[in-house]
C-alpha cells in the first residue's frame, strides 16, 4: 500500500519543495531583470499576431518605435506561445509571463526526477532534481537576466534522456509511446532556445551511445529509433529553426555577435565563489554551487559504484568539466577557431549544460553514498536529503528575489514599444540598428503630392487609399525584410529600401489618380517550405501516435 503512493508522494514533495524559493513571483507587478521587460513586450506582440490568425507570428509590428522588426522570426517561440495561452485564458501580460517562470522551473524539477529516479533509483532521482532546481545559475536566469527561453529550455533535457532511456529498453510492440514524446521533447528543446539545443544535442548524442553499449538489446532498432526521433524533432520545429537560420543572414547577427565573447570570460575561482549581485553578464555570479561541488568531490571515489555508474560519473564529470573550461579564456582559441560558438554570445551561457551535468552526478553520487549503509533507517535516509535540502536552501536563500519590482500599464507592453527588445542583432542589414524616433505617420509622402487616408492595420497588413495629384514617391514607415510586398490596385510595386534618406524603410512610387494600397507581409519561399516540414512531421507523428493510443486502450 505504502509502496503505491510513493511515487505521487514524491512528486508532491519534489513540487512544494521547487515552489519554495518561487514566492516572489506572487509579488505584484513584474521583476525587475536585464531582458524582463522586453520578454512581455515581445510576448505581447506575439500574441497580438497570434490572435489575427496568424498561427507562426513573424513580425513584430510595435517593436523598434513602431516600425516593426522581424525578431520574432529569431526569438525561440514556445515561451510566448504558453504565455500567449495564460493570456488568453485571462491572465495579463506581465501574470502570463511569470506563469511561464513558475511552471517551467517547477517541471524542469519533477524531469530530473524522472529521468535520474528512473534509472538510478529514487534517492539519486530526489536528489539531482534539488540539485538542479537550487542552483545559482537557476536563480540568476529567473531573477537577474530574466532569461525565458533558457529557462524553459531547463525542462527538456532530463525529458529528452528519460526517453532515450526508454527507446534504449525497447520493449517489443511498445517503442511507439518513447518515438512520440523523444520526438515532441526535442522539437521542444529548440523551440525554447535554439542556441542551448545546439549546447546540448552533442551531450544526448553521448548519452544516446552510453544506453546504446549498457542498456539497448535490440542495437540496430534502438539507433534507428533515434535516429527518427530527432528526425521528427527537427522536423516539427523547421518552422522555426529553418528560416531562423537561414535568413539570419539577412540580419547584423554577424556583425553584432562576432568578437563578443572577448571580454566575456570567467575566471575560475568564479565556478566555487562569486559574489550574488544584478549587474550585467559579467559581474552576475558564476558560482556551480557548494553542495554540487560536494557531489562532484564524492564521484571521485570510484570504489563506492558499480561498474555502470562509474561509466556514467566518468561521462558526466567530463561533460561537467569540458564546460567548465570552454567558459575560461584557456579555451579562447576554440571560440576564434569554431565560429559556431559565436552564437552563444557570452561563454557563461554554458553554465547550462554545467548545472545539468552537475546535478546527475550529485544525485547519483549522494545515491550511491546513502546505498552503502544498507542497514540505516528509512527515517534516517529522509531526514539526510532533507539536510541537503535545507543546506541548498541556505545557500541559496539571498537569491530568491528580483531587484525589485515595476508596475506598468498593459498598454505599455501592447503598445508601440521604444526599443527592438535585442541588441539589434536581429534588425535588418540594411537598416539602422535602432531607429530611436517614431514615426510621424504610417505612410509618409517623399516626394509629389498625395491625400492619404488609412483604412486599416494589423501586425501584417496596411491598407490605405490614395488620391494622387501628380506622380509620387511614398514612404511606408515599417522595416524592410524579405516577405513584405507592397500593392497598388492589384499590381505588385516595386520597393526600394536602401535610400539614404530613409534607410531600411520601404519607399516606392505611384501614378496620378485614386488608388488603395495594400501592404502585405508574406512568407517567402523557404518560410513556406519549413511550414510543410513542419506539417508533413506533424502528419507523421500523428500517424505514429494511433498505435499509442490503441496501447492505452488495451491497457485500460
Amino acid at each position: 500500500m505504502i509502496r503505491k503512493y510513493i511515487a505521487p508522494l514524491i512528486f508532491i514533495t519534489l513540487t512544494a519543495c521547487s515552489l519554495v524559493p518561487l514566492v516572489s513571483f506572487t509579488v505584484p507587478g513584474l521583476p525587475l531583470t536585464h531582458d524582463g521587460t522586453d520578454h512581455v513586450a515581445r510576448i505581447a506582440n506575439f500574441y497580438a499576431s497570434l490572435a489575427e490568425g496568424n498561427i507562426v507570428p513573424r513580425w513584430a509590428s510595435n517593436l523598434n518605435w513602431g516600425y516593426g522588426h522581424p525578431i520574432l522570426m529569431f526569438l525561440y517561440p514556445l515561451p510566448s506561445y504558453m504565455a500567449s495561452f495564460f493570456h488568453l485564458v485571462g491572465f495579463g501580460l506581465v501574470d502570463a509571463t511569470k506563469l511561464v517562470f513558475v511552471l517551467s522551473f517547477v517541471l524542469s524539477v519533477l524531469c530530473m526526477y524522472l529521468w535520474v529516479g528512473s534509472v538510478w533509483g529514487k534517492k539519486a532521482g530526489f536528489i539531482s532534481a534539488l540539485l538542479y532546481g537550487f542552483a545559482p545559475y537557476r536563480f540568476v536566469d529567473m531573477y537577474v537576466r530574466g532569461a525565458i527561453g533558457e529557462h524553459v529550455a531547463f525542462i527538456f533535457p532530463p525529458l529528452i534522456c528519460f526517453f532515450i532511456h526508454k527507446q534504449a529498453l525497447g520493449q517489443k510492440g511498445r517503442w511507439y509511446p518513447g518515438l512520440l514524446w523523444l520526438s515532441l521533447s526535442i522539437a521542444g528543446l529548440i523551440l525554447s532556445h535554439n542556441a542551448i539545443s545546439i549546447l546540448f544535442f552533442p551531450t544526448f548524442l553521448i548519452y544516446a551511445l552510453f544506453e546504446f553499449y549498457t542498456t539497448a538489446h535490440q542495437k540496430l532498432l534502438f539507433l534507428w529509433k533515434i535516429a527518427l526521433s530527432f528526425l521528427l524533432g527537427f522536423g516539427i520545429s523547421s518552422f522555426f529553426w529553418i528560416p531562423a537560420f537561414f535568413e539570419g543572414k539577412y540580419t547584423l547577427r554577424d556583425i553584432v555577435t562576432k568578437g563578443s565573447m572577448a571580454d566575456r570570460f570567467v575566471p575560475f575561482s568564479w565556478f566555487f565563489r562569486s559574489p550574488w549581485n544584478y549587474g550585467g553578464g559579467n559581474e552576475i555570479t558564476k558560482e556551480i554551487g557548494i553542495v554540487q561541488w560536494m557531489g562532484v568531490a564524492i564521484a571521485c571515489l570510484p570504489f563506492l559504484y558499480e561498474k555502470g555508474k562509474r561509466i556514467i560519473l566518468a561521462i558526466f564529470v567530463g561533460i561537467f568539466l569540458v564546460s567548465l573550461f570552454l567558459m575560461t579564456s584557456y579555451s579562447a582559441l576554440i571560440w576564434e577557431k569554431i565560429t559556431l560558438l559565436e552564437k552563444f554570445q557570452f561563454p557563461w551561457r554554458i553554465l547550462s549544460l554545467s548545472v545539468f551535468s552537475v546535478s546527475l552526478v550529485g544525485g547519483i553520487s549522494f545515491g550511491s553514498l546513502f546505498a552503502r549503509a544498507p542497514n540505516l533507517r528509512l527515517s534516517y535516509r529522509a531526514g539526510a536529503i532533507a539536510m541537503i535540502f535545507l543546506l541548498l536552501c541556505a545557500l541559496s536563500y539571498s537569491m530568491w528575489r528580483p531587484k525589485g519590482f515595476t508596475k506598468k500599464d498593459e498598454s505599455y507592453y501592447s503598445g508601440v514599444y521604444e526599443g527592438t527588445t535585442d541588441t539589434g542583432e536581429s534588425s535588418p542589414i540594411w537598416s539602422v540598428r535602432f531607429m530611436e524616433h517614431t514615426p510621424s505617420a504610417p505612410l509618409e509622402i517623399a516626394s509629389g503630392q498625395v491625400l492619404i487616408r488609412p483604412i486599416a492595420r494589423t501586425t501584417t497588413q496596411r491598407q490605405y487609399e490614395i488620391d494622387v495629384r501628380e506622380p509620387s514617391r511614398l514612404v511606408e514607415n515599417t522595416l524592410f525584410f524579405p516577405g513584405w510586398k507592397i500593392f497598388v490596385d492589384s499590381y505588385q510595386a516595386g520597393i526600394q529600401f536602401q535610400d539614404p534618406e530613409y534607410r531600411g524603410l520601404m519607399t516606392f512610387r505611384v501614378e496620378e489618380g485614386k488608388h488603395i494600397v495594400k501592404v502585405l507581409f508574406t512568407d517567402t519561399k523557404l518560410r513556406r517550405y519549413a511550414n510543410y516540414i513542419s506539417l508533413v512531421s506533424i502528419a507523421f507523428l500523428a500517424v505514429l501516435a494511433i498505435p499509442v493510443f490503441i496501447l492505452c486502450k488495451k491497457r485500460k
